[in-house]
């Protein structure tokens, strides 16, 4: 599914943030944020609720931006660019989020096949306007089947289960054979089954070379193939290294404020309020 991308693109740092802050009215809720991720290093951002994290993503995906710095100099950059047309950052950087399927399955209408294929035009269902190529139906039958959502055309998004739905979005997503995937706790409202399940499918994405950006505060979600840990508290990044080191029992309970134990099965990990 990888694509080629243009040198200065190919070389970049999927993510550079430095001291970038972001007012919501008269409240600070990232200050004098600094991260950097490079491309290929698949990474989970977790931290409380209220930590920072749905504003973080909207600055990812470029629906808000920084305070203007004195200096002129911009704090953050995607790809290594400060400015970004939405429609070619999805390119590289595919989005998979609660908000996104809300607005899927809302369309009564809306059937699997076409959500896929108007992610080609920036939109939610193809119009008069949108020219679909025999390349363009190539390539999101090969994402859907990526994304093991073959079983489910000819289905309405709004018949979908929250699994199945994620499993287009991410299809959805892959048409553009991004670079990275940004997933805004995507396994929000998934039964155990399906959470696993669709965790699975998200390592065979990881494996095949899909930097994965992973957003939650539930740290059993933190795939084997994700290394790095990024903690968020008020505003700011608490801690972050390799994943052994972060998600430990004190770091964890500095980051939701109060005493958690974290334990370890297999490749995962999971926590419990003490």
């Amino acid at each position: 599914m990888n694509a080629h991308y243009p040198d200065e693109l190919a070389s970049a740092p999927l993510l550079e943030i430095d001291g970038a802050s972001v007012m919501r009215g008269d409240r600070l809720i990232l200050d004098h944020f600094s991260l950097r991720i490079d491309a290929g290093e698949h990474t989970a951002i977790l931290g409380a609720n209220g930590a920072g994290k749905s504003t973080l993503v909207r600055l990812i995906t470029r629906e808000l931006y920084p305070l203007a710095r004195k200096d002129g100099t911009s704090s953050m950059h995607v790809f290594g660019r400060d400015r970004w047309h939405v429609s070619d950052l999805r390119g590289l950087l595919g989005i998979v989020s609660p908000s996104l399927q809300d607005d899927c399955t809302s369309d009564a209408t809306l059937e699997v096949s076409e959500a896929v294929l108007s992610s080609f035009f920036a939109a939610r269902r193809l119009g008069l306007d949108h020219r679909v190529t025999a390349a363009m139906r190539e390539r999101a039958d090969e994402a859907i089947a990526h994304a093991g959502a073959t079983h489910l055309l000819g289905r309405r998004m709004a018949s979908l289960s929250t699994g199945e739905a994620r499993r287009v979005l991410i299809a959805r997503a892959l048409v553009h054979r991004p670079r990275a995937l940004l997933l805004d706790e995507p396994c929000a409202g998934l039964d155990m089954a399906s959470r696993r399940r669709f965790l699975e499918s998200l390592r065979g994405l990881a494996r095949s070379g899909t930097t994965l950006l992973l957003v939650t505060h539930h740290i059993e979600e933190v795939l084997p193939e994700i290394e790095r840990v990024v903690l968020l508290r008020d505003g700011r990044v608490l801690r972050q290294g390799d994943k052994a080191d972060v998600l430990t029992s004190e770091a964890l309970g500095d980051a939701f404020g109060m005493p958690v134990r974290v334990q370890r099965n297999g490749d995962y990990y999971n926590a419990a309020v003490m």
